[in-house]
């Protein structure tokens, strides 16, 4: 995917403060769920802007969804405070599981879900459409295999699997948070540490 470069605005204060202002606002109203959130004109009413004054900002719809996406990523960072190097291999996948339980009830995570909806589900169609948006989002994995990887560095563990548990985590996490959005009878915190148990196992049966 070829990479694009947002628009260059001359940095000041007043125009930071700006464009974080509009972000937040932006992430208020997709954390609501309501689809008719994704939408430029929707966000710069919810600030009391013109879309002129969004569009100054971040060129168009696609570089708006883009720093969206990367000031979400930037608050979480690479990977959860909680996973403190030296712990055991327990604490460690227990560690991951449990920053993303929570973290999915965020209103960061409520956003991008709601933003992620909205988005075109065919890669080639995303990345032809919203080519910022598409780069931020393809630059999530590999930051995140990678923090994975330095979190278990020094446990020897398999290469290969941890890049596994790295992908499974994160899909398994937000169909259990889904579960808990529809409603279940199901017993998620049962979900959430047979989850916890059945990585540690496969981790550490090398």
């Amino acid at each position: 995917m070829t990479e694009v470069a947002a628009p260059s605005r001359r940095a000041n204060k007043r125009g930071i403060a700006t464009r974080e202002s509009m972000i937040k606002s932006a992430i208020t109203a997709l954390a609501t769920g309501d689809p008719g959130a994704v939408s430029g004109n929707r966000i710069a009413r919810d600030i009391g802007a013109t879309w002129g004054v969004v569009k100054y900002q971040f060129g168009d719809i696609d570089g708006l969804w883009a720093a969206v996406l990367r000031y979400t990523a930037e608050q979480r960072g690479d990977l959860p405070a909680n996973v403190k190097p030296g712990g055991t291999l327990e604490e460690r996948v227990t560690g991951l599981v449990e920053a993303m339980y929570v973290g999915l009830r965020s209103p960061e995570s409520l956003a991008i879900e709601t933003l992620r909806a909205a988005l075109p589900r065919e890669r080639t169609e995303l990345e032809r459409d919203f080519p910022l948006t598409a780069a931020e989002l393809a630059s999530w994995k590999p930051r995140w295999d990678n923090a994975c990887e330095r979190a278990f560095a020094d446990l020897g563990v398999d290469p290969v699997r941890i890049r596994q548990m790295a992908a499974l985590i994160p899909a398994a996490m937000r169909g259990i948070t889904s579960e808990r959005t529809l409603g279940t009878y199901g017993d998620l915190d049962d979900a959430r540490d047979g989850l916890v148990n059945a990585i540690i196992a496969y981790l550490d049966s090398q």
